[in-house]
C-alpha cells in the first residue's frame, strides 16, 4: 500500500468550522527514555524534531460535549506560542499549518487520530480575499 505512515489533510479537514486554544503548549513526555525525577522530551519518530502539545476546543457544533476538546502536537525545536488572545472572546482562535492525522485503535477499541501539526497561527482573517488562482484575463473579460 503506497499511504504509509502520517496522513496529510488540510487544517479545515479536521477543524472544518476552526478550533479554540484551551490549554498551555507544554512538551511531551518521552515515557520510554524519562526516569524518576528525570524528564526526557519525546522527539518525533520521522523527522526527530521536539514534540509538544496544546488542547484545543473543535468550534463544530454537532461533535458531543465529550469529545469537543483534543490534543494536537506540534512538532517545533522551540516551544510554541499560540496566537495573542482576541478581545472579546473567552478562547484564542488558532490555525495549524501542515496537518497529518495517524489513525489508530484507542484504549476502548475505537478508530482514533493522532493530529499532528509544524506551525500554529492566528487565523486568516475572513475579511482578506484569496489570492486569484490562474485566472486569464481576456479582451473579451475586459469589455
Amino acid at each position: 500500500m503506497a499511504l504509509q505512515g502520517p496522513i496529510p489533510v488540510g487544517f479545515d479537514m479536521v477543524f472544518p468550522h476552526g478550533c479554540y486554544v484551551v490549554g498551555e503548549v507544554e512538551p511531551v513526555k518521552d515515557f520510554d527514555a524519562s526516569t524518576n525525577g528525570r524528564f526526557v522530551q519525546s522527539r518525533d519518530k520521522q523527522s526527530g524534531e521536539l514534540v509538544w502539545q496544546v488542547a484545543v476546543m473543535d468550534a463544530d457544533p454537532t461533535v458531543k460535549p465529550g469529545q469537543k476538546t483534543v490534543a494536537v502536537k506540534i512538532l517545533a525545536p522551540v516551544q510554541p506560542v499560540p496566537p495573542a488572545p482576541m478581545p472579546g472572546l473567552p478562547f484564542t482562535p488558532v490555525e495549524f499549518d501542515h496537518v497529518t492525522v495517524t489513525p489508530y485503535v484507542n484504549g476502548t477499541g475505537r478508530l482514533a487520530y493522532s493530529i499532528k501539526v509544524r506551525a500554529m497561527r492566528a487565523p486568516r482573517s475572513a475579511a482578506t480575499p484569496a489570492p486569484a488562482k490562474n485566472t486569464v484575463t481576456t479582451a473579451k473579460d475586459a469589455a
